[in-house]
């Protein structure tokens, strides 16, 4: 009984490494999410290597989506900041002059 539940713990955790390994290449970031919050504890010295390299890629992978986005908020806010400037002054209806 006790060779059972430590076969299917191991298996348990040989499918999260392989879950961590498909959103690392997938860049499927709300599936990290969900692994991360339930890591399971790790006895194999393979797993546990294993598992530490996926979790610096996907901290790699993290931080190069944060670094896009930002990227990508700057330029819209230099977009929105021209595109203001080179609209044409709108005349309000209260300011006609008699």
């Amino acid at each position: 009984m006790f060779l059972e539940h430590f076969w299917k713990l191991g298996e348990s955790q040989r499918m999260w490494l392989d879950q961590l390994k498909i959103a690392v290449v997938q860049k499927d970031l709300d599936l990290l999410v969900t692994l991360l919050d339930d890591v399971p504890t790790l006895a194999d010295a393979k797993d546990i290597e294993k598992g530490t390299y996926l979790l610096a890629e996907a901290k790699k992978l993290v931080s190069s989506l944060q670094e896009q986005t930002s990227k990508s908020m700057t330029q819209m806010k230099k977009n929105i900041t021209f595109l203001k400037s080179s609209a044409a002054p709108s005349i309000s209806k209260l300011d006609k002059k008699f």
